[in-house]
């Protein structure tokens, strides 16, 4: 299993996990969602339940760079292009464009 922090506006908000047998689950962190902070993502709603998907969740793949900008990252950092979730926790890390950001654990 492969895992990465989520962050919003620099707060904790849960943990991204991949597994290896394929499969994504996102969970909040129990003091986000007791805050009276926003969730992560509309389709993300805040919650005790783990949220699980079979591919990675839309509004994460969402944050993924295309085209042109796709192929230079994954050059560079030797990234197979199908791995988005790796691409996911080398590429989106503090200084992306929004709120939201990922640190691997």
């Amino acid at each position: 299993m492969k895992s990465v922090t989520v962050y919003v506006k620099g707060v904790a908000a849960g943990v991204l996990a991949h597994f290896r047998r394929g499969g994504y689950e996102f969970r909040y962190t129990r003091e986000y969602r007791e805050s009276g902070r926003p969730s992560v993502a509309f389709s993300l709603p805040k919650s005790q339940a783990v949220h699980r998907s079979d591919v990675l969740f839309p509004f994460f793949y969402g944050l993924l760079a295309e085209g042109a900008c796709k192929k230079m990252q994954c050059r560079m950092l030797r990234i197979d292009e199908n791995d988005h979730f790796t691409r996911l926790a080398e590429t989106c890390r503090q200084g992306v464009i929004g709120v939201v950001y990922v640190l691997p654990r």
